[in-house]
């Protein structure tokens, strides 16, 4: 279980304190990262004592695995929402704007994302870093179920949407951070056609198998237009 404050914050003061803690956590995670990052030093960008700031913090790990949740609880409300509002719609539409929103709640603060992934490996697991995967991953097993019958019979929902959350987040992440010539909306296509593929039937064996070298050969002889004889000159 990750580190929880030491102080309940039910007054409206000590939520005020938590926020400005967890606030200043975020500043210094993103200017120092986490090995820079001390209680001294965020105590000193939220204008407190350490001596305060341990009223309601353990240590530096529960700031840091509190600015993690709060920024995965962010980005979980807004993929979640566009998720919600596009159940309905066709994988062409709700793929994509699906994504988008996914693109929208990431980049919407680069530097934390940044921070997140590359600063805090050590924190990272299922309760902390995009603990949203659970939640998605379960609205695409219910949006894989209601598109069955459009679907190829073999796939396991819970295997694909396992894998499709998962590629699709990282590929999002990737995009945000290494900002790769590829135009935003290049990368949406792009990255629907891979999604959508992979509901498509797979080729038969007679498409997927090349035919022979001499087979070629063959055939393209038996196409060949046998030569003309021209006539002899005297």
């Amino acid at each position: 279980m990750p580190p929880k404050t030491r102080k309940t914050p039910q007054q409206q003061r000590s939520r005020e304190m938590v926020r400005r803690i967890v606030d200043a956590g975020q500043q210094v995670l993103i200017e120092h990262g986490y090995d820079g990052a001390s209680t001294n030093r965020i105590a000193d960008a939220a204008g407190i004592s350490p001596g305060s700031l341990y009223q309601y913090f353990p240590g530096k790990d529960a700031i840091v695995t509190a600015v993690i949740e709060r920024y995965n609880s962010e980005v979980a409300a807004l993929v979640h929402s566009s998720v919600l509002a596009h159940l309905h719609e066709p994988p062409e539409t709700a793929v994509p704007a699906t994504i988008s929103a996914l693109l929208d709640a990431l980049g919407s603060h680069p530097a934390l994302l940044r921070a997140v992934i590359e600063q805090t490996p050590r924190l990272s697991g299922d309760n902390t870093v995009f603990a949203f995967e659970q939640q998605i991953g379960e609205l695409a097993r219910v949006a894989l179920t209601m598109h069955r019958d459009s679907l190829p019979h073999d796939v396991d929902f819970e295997s694909a949407a396992w894998m499709l959350v998962r590629t699709v987040e990282h590929l999002a992440i990737r995009y945000i951070l290494d900002r790769p010539p590829v135009s935003r909306d290049r990368f949406l296509t792009d990255i629907t056609r891979l999604v959508l593929n992979y509901f498509r039937p797979p080729p038969s064996p007679a498409q997927t198998t090349p035919t022979p070298i001499h087979e070629q050969n063959a055939s393209s002889h038996s196409r060949t237009p046998p030569r003309r004889q021209q006539p002899h000159a005297f």
